[in-house]
């Protein structure tokens, strides 16, 4: 019998295994259809993997390269990265960082000799790599990552002279601009929902006998941002990597209290099985947390097209399931509401609106707003296609980039819990009482940012992402970044404080609104779900920290709004809640840039 040609048949699985990659490299990340696709080109990798196990001796004797291992399990992390998020299961995105950390550990693209298509290779795994460990949230491994890139870069320009790394030089500039601005304040908790943080033991009792006329279950998310020059890294946001964040369970097991990396003297990882080709598959099967829900499924898009934006939102809600409703997060600059942001009553010097008659203009703006009167007795149906978000290179044209709040009128026939981050926010409150089959949860950001330093422009604000959306995924750190307040100020015993007052205030509100029997059917629909009551709850903090900070102008463009209107109790300047921000600003010693009603 002729003894098997073993470089042949691997060379035909690698050539089969990439043909299989290929198909599936451009396929539409959204969409439950597109399963057994990953399925074929995983088992075609896995059995390559298997095969160069098997036969390394003789492969290597033939002159297998040991970066070319390191690619197929490369290949191998991206699948399983892909696949997470197509489906947001954690154990797909654990699975992608056992593969890459083993890659960094064996150290398989760092041969001496290298021609510009490995190199290019290395690089790409880098890049990877950082996203995920991004994504996986190990701070010490991005920046030992960005660390490692950075330098390669740098080797790549001294070696290969006959070749332009400006693209590659703008992902160093990507990563380096991404965790400056998401490490200026320490997160001392995981910005996922843990439930040892985020369950109040007092509402437990309310919260299993609470019932509405219809509960709906939180199943998928759409994320979405556009905006120019903002912080990001490949195609994630900083405020859709937070919102990515904020809708995922936290494990509970061991990996996230692994030790940290061992290191050389010159930063690269110790390994004592560099010759090995063997990967423990089970290990991230080992580090998930069975006793958890499923994480919901998020579609992430990075400046979509209004088109592309409309056609995965069809199909999400065409594939969404009667008892369950969507969350949409929109960030994106708008038009042209911001030429008609309501101007100081006074130009010059003028005294600040009261706050008692501020909260009563806005609470009967909610309040009355769906019977809000036309000349026909009815919303106008230019309302809906007046400001808009703007989803394109240049503004103007034919409106080909503008998402205007008519353009989702035809979603509402599924329940949506609708997030709209931008300075023409207030143009979708439209949507409330328009709807076509489901009333819609609507959460609207300020107009325009509070800053400590009022003469800073939205550029500065931008390079720490959108205050709105830290608010509602960060609280404490948002409230302490939007004074001022730096990494050693307050002390970590004084942030642990901090976190205590507003954990023991969410308590209280959560039993509130669990007991509360004004409560609308809107907000009731949706309160059960963990992930939603938690944004919910961070909507009452900023709300009320907003309402109650010092100004010299209408306080009015620089207040968040929600649709249909939340219960009087857990108004802005409810004695619940006012009292909260007032202890944590005196707590924190930024009392004096606040003003509080003592009603």
């Amino acid at each position: 019998m002729a003894e098997e040609d073993v470089p042949s048949n691997f060379r035909a699985l690698v050539e089969n295994a990439d043909r299989k990659f290929a198909r599936v490299r451009d396929l539409p990340a959204f969409g439950r259809a597109q399963s057994h696709y990953f399925h074929k080109v995983f088992k075609a990798y896995m059995k390559l993997w298997n095969y160069q196990q098997s036969h390394r001796p003789k492969l290597v004797e033939s002159g297998l390269n040991r970066w070319e291992i390191g690619e197929i399990a490369s290949r191998i992390g991206q699948l399983y990265f892909s696949q997470y998020m197509r489906t947001s299961e954690a154990r797909f995105l654990l699975e992608s960082y056992v593969f890459y950390e083993a890659i960094l550990k064996r150290r398989y693209f760092e041969e001496e000799k290298k021609d510009l298509s490995a190199r290019s290779k290395e690089l790409r795994f880098y890049a990877r790599f950082l996203l995920v460990a991004l994504i996986v949230d190990r701070r010490e491994m991005v920046l030992h990552l960005a660390e490692k890139l950075r330098a390669l870069v740098e080797d790549s320009k001294s070696n290969f002279r006959e070749t332009n790394f400006k693209e590659w030089r703008l992902v160093v500039q990507e990563i380096t601009r991404f965790t400056k601005a998401d490490t200026s304040l320490t997160y001392v908790r995981p910005l996922r929902y843990c439930a040892m943080l985020d369950s109040y033991p007092a509402s437990q009792t309310y919260l299993a006998r609470f019932h509405a006329k219809k509960l709906f279950k939180f199943r998928d998310a759409l994320l979405a941002s556009y905006h120019r020059n903002e912080v990001k890294y490949a195609e994630v946001t900083l405020d859709t990597y937070r919102m990515m964040q904020c809708l995922e369970w936290e494990p509970s097991g061991s990996f996230y209290q692994k030790p940290p990396v061992e290191t050389k003297g010159n930063g690269f990882v110790v390994d004592h099985t560099l010759t090995s080709g063997i990967i423990d598959m089970k290990l991230a099967a080992d580090m998930a947390d069975p006793s958890l829900p499923p994480n919901p499924r998020k579609a992430v898009l990075y400046r979509p097209t209004v088109s592309h934006l409309l056609a995965v939102l069809a199909m999400i809600c065409d594939e969404l399931s009667p008892e369950c409703v969507m969350l949409v997060y929109l960030s994106a600059s708008g038009g042209p509401a911001r030429e008609n942001v309501a101007q100081p009553e006074n130009s010059v010097g003028s005294s600040r609106t009261s706050k008692s008659k501020l909260l009563a203009r806005a609470s009967q703006e909610q309040k009355s707003y769906k019977s809000e009167p036309h000349s026909n007795g009815h919303k106008s149906s230019g309302d809906y296609y007046n400001d808009y978000l703007w989803l394109g290179p240049t503004r103007g044209g034919s409106g080909s980039n503008n998402l205007y709040p008519g353009d989702l009128i035809p979603f509402t026939r599924k329940p949506l819990f609708l997030i709209i981050d931008s300075d023409t926010s207030r143009a979708f409150k439209v949507l409330n009482g328009a709807e076509r089959g489901e009333p819609v949860a609507l959460l609207l950001s300020p107009l325009k940012p509070s800053l400590e330093n009022p003469s800073a422009d939205d550029t500065a604000a931008a390079q720490n992402g959108s205050q709105f959306t830290f608010f509602l995924t960060a609280p404490l750190q948002a409230f302490c970044q939007m004074l001022g307040l730096s990494n050693s100020d307050p002390e970590p015993e004084v942030y642990d404080e901090a976190e205590s007052i507003l954990s023991a205030s969410f308590s209280e509100w959560e039993t509130m609104l669990l007991t509360s029997k004004v409560l609308n059917l809107v907000w009731a629909q949706v309160l059960p779900d963990q992930f939603l009551r938690r944004l919910i709850l961070r909507f009452i903090f900023c709300r009320s920290v907003l309402t109650s900070l010092n100004r010299t102008e209408d306080d009015d463009p620089y207040l968040p709004q929600c649709h249909p209107s939340l219960p009087d109790s857990v108004s802005p300047v409810s004695k619940a809640v006012q009292s909260t921000v007032e202890r944590l600003a005196e707590h924190l010693g930024v009392a004096k840039s606040f003003h509080f009603n003592k009603t």
